[in-house]
This record gives C-alpha cells, sequence and structure tokens, in this order.
C-alpha cells in the first residue's frame, strides 16, 4: 500500500471530495481534526457545514482533498468522490441509522454512482462500553459494498489509515479520476487567465 507525506506545495495531480456522514455526536469532526492537524480535542457539535482541506502524496500521486463535515442532518448533492459513514461502536442506535437512514440518503441524493464508501466505526478507546460489534460492522459493510475500518479519534488509533484505504480505493476507479483531473484543469485555466489579466494581456477596440 501507498504512503501518506503531506505535499510540501499547492499543486497536485487530482482534487477529490470527501463527505463525513452520520448521526451527530460520532465523532465525525474529531476524527477530522484528528487527521488534518495530528492533535485531538474536545469539541462541540458542528452547526451547519464545514469542510477542511488536506494536500497529500499516495503512490507517487499528489491529491488535494476537500473534506467536508456535516452536522449529521444535511442532504448533499454535490459530485463526492467518496462517502465515508462514521457511527460510535458504543451507541448502538447510531449504526443501526446508518442503514434506516445514512445509506437510503446516499442512495438517494449521490450524483456519482461511482463514489467509494468506507463504513468507520469510531471511539474503539471504549471498547468496555461497546455496543455494536466489529463483526456486525464487518457485516453492514459487506451489504452496502463498502471498505471498514474501526478507528478512535481520541487516540488517533486507525484514523490515518481510514483515509488511507479510501483514496487508495479511490485511485483504482477511472472515472473517479478523470473527474478529480478535470477539476485541476479548471482550476489551473482560471490561474492562468487570472495571470494574463493582471499583466494585462489582450486588449480590445472601442469604436
Amino acid at each position: 500500500m501507498g504512503s501518506l507525506r503531506k505535499v510540501g506545495n499547492g499543486n497536485f495531480d487530482y482534487s477529490f471530495k470527501i463527505l463525513l456522514i452520520g448521526d451527530s455526536g460520532v465523532g465525525k469532526s474529531s476524527i477530522l481534526l484528528s487527521f488534518i492537524s495530528n492533535c485531538v480535542h474536545d469539541l462541540s457539535p458542528t452547526i451547519g457545514v464545514d469542510f477542511k482541506i488536506k494536500l497529500l502524496s499516495v503512490g507517487g500521486k499528489r491529491l488535494k482533498l476537500t473534506i467536508w463535515d456535516t452536522a449529521g442532518q444535511e442532504r448533499f448533492g454535490t459530485v463526492i468522490s467518496s462517502y465515508y459513514r462514521v457511527y460510535d461502536v458504543t451507541r448502538r442506535e447510531t449504526f443501526i441509522n446508518l442503514s434506516n437512514t445514512w445509506a437510503k440518503e446516499v442512495e438517494l441524493y449521490s450524483t456519482n454512482q461511482d463514489c467509494i464508501k468506507i463504513l468507520v466505526g469510531n471511539k474503539v478507546d471504549k471498547d468496555k462500553e461497546r455496543a455494536v460489534s466489529r463483526e456486525e460492522g464487518i457485516a453492514l459493510a459487506q451489504e452496502h459494498k463498502s471498505l471498514f475500518l474501526e478507528c478512535s479519534a481520541k487516540t488517533r488509533e486507525n484514523v490515518e489509515q481510514c483515509f488511507k484505504d479510501l483514496v487508495l480505493k479511490i485511485l483504482e476507479v477511472p472515472n473517479l479520476l478523470e473527474n478529480g483531473s478535470a477539476v485541476v484543469k479548471r482550476q489551473t485555466m482560471k490561474q492562468k487567465q487570472g495571470h494574463n489579466s493582471s499583466r494585462g494581456g489582450g486588449g480590445c477596440c472601442l469604436n
């Protein structure tokens, strides 16, 4: 498997969008912050939608990840490369809601049939309070054709591995690579146009 490391500059080969979904309070924001900043904080519930950007190098490819963190109730209609479904292993209702609510939301509102999905059970550091077994998580992931991992935002166990597995799977899907590359090309064109405008390139005549 490829390694993840931070890209030193703003240039990248592909741009992918990742959406974190799941019930409020399962730790989506904590997982994201742990991945982005390599630190752990106690966070208040997200209000509305927030996003973070991470630049990485995976398997020789430079990637820009725009990771959207939802409050647990937003619908989504934008083109997403992958869905990161999170539940709390100590709260069984958050696991049940993945099938009863979130899987249906993805099916109904997703605009990309090739998107990659990963099912993530958070808070494994509270193993004595566990209400959902690992075997149940694996079974649900197989049912929905998703990747699966358990992690802990608090201890950072498997947090990076979750995103690593997700990104490597995205890189295996030609349609997602094409979409990710198209975003980069559009941004490059805008930058060139802005650069030419700043230099006074081109001209016009008024009659």
